[in-house]
């Protein structure tokens, strides 16, 4: 049986769905025609059950001259773009808890730190009094690494608390596991041009 190769529009989330979706594993394993495996896997993409959706680069920046990145804040997640476009990466996310705590637009990551230490924002500790400083370690809500964006308190990073994963529970900032963190933070270096949307 010929094997079916994923287009970028149809693999964004095709992985993550064939764990959980029995007609994909019924397509692996038994003699369907090549376009009813096709249809079977666009039908996952289109309802994957992490609502990823496809970005397209070339709808917010004019070229890959540099690193790119895309935070799809209705999605949850991140996208990835290499120079000139050779590697193409999506991670899940946390996202801003609201509208309000949520910056959108153009900016770029201005500096990078493993083993970030954390300083609750004024506006955070008026939340929540109970927030302090914390130095990197477990218990840090900034994980292991982190890079920050030119927007002041604004920084994509890494959380052990795996729970906020796909959900609005940030206070401005993009997180992400911790192994992802780590992974794009050898792939993005300063000046990566980043779009949150």
């Amino acid at each position: 049986m010929p094997t079916i190769r994923l287009t970028r529009r149809v693999a964004l989330a095709a992985g993550a769905a064939s764990l959980f979706t029995p007609a994909l594993a019924r397509a692996a394993t038994q003699d369907i025609p090549m376009a009813e495996q096709q249809a079977i896997v666009a039908q996952a993409a289109r309802s994957n059950i992490s609502s990823f959706r496809e970005i397209l680069w070339q709808d917010h920046f004019d070229n890959l001259n540099r690193v790119t990145l895309i935070a799809d804040t209705r999605s949850k997640a991140l996208h990835y773009w290499s120079v000139g476009g050779t590697d193409y990466r999506i991670y899940p996310t946390s996202v801003p808890m609201s509208d309000e705590l949520t910056k959108r637009g153009y900016t770029e990551i201005v500096r990078k730190k493993v083993g970030p230490s954390w300083t609750p924002t004024a506006s955070m500790i008026a939340r929540d009094p109970t927030l302090h400083a914390m130095p990197p370690g477990p218990d840090n809500p900034l994980g292991t690494h982190a890079m920050y964006l030119s927007w002041p308190a604004y920084i994509i990073h890494g959380t052990h608390d795996t729970r906020k994963i796909g959900r609005r529970s940030s206070s401005g900032c993009i997180g992400t596991f911790n192994a992802k963190i780590a992974e794009l933070y050898e792939l993005c270096p300063i000046g990566t041009q980043v779009k949150i949307i």
